[in-house]
């Protein structure tokens, strides 16, 4: 089980790298439309704030469990913003 330093800094990395890819498309593609992108960030960022509310909670009896649940709901969420970032 990964501590909550760990998991931190994974979520950190996963969102961020996310918002790193939405900038990178929006370089690459001047003409798009740019509202989409910024949608995606903004998603991405309550996601964020969410997962990160969940791991601060420290009223769960079992945490790894819980730990192991904010784990399988932060790939889960990465996998959909990604998906959205492939169809722009």
């Amino acid at each position: 089980m990964a501590n909550k330093r760990n998991l931190k800094k994974d979520i950190n990395y996963v969102y961020g790298s996310i918002i790193e890819m939405v900038y990178a498309w929006e370089a690459n593609n001047p003409g798009k439309n740019t509202e989409a992108g910024e949608a995606i960030i903004d998603e991405a960022i309550a996601s964020f704030d969410a997962i990160i509310v969940r791991v601060n909670d420290r009223n769960q009896e079992n945490v790894a469990a819980h730990f192991k649940a904010i784990n399988k709901d932060l790939e889960a969420s990465a996998a959909a913003l990604i998906e959205k970032i492939n169809a722009l």
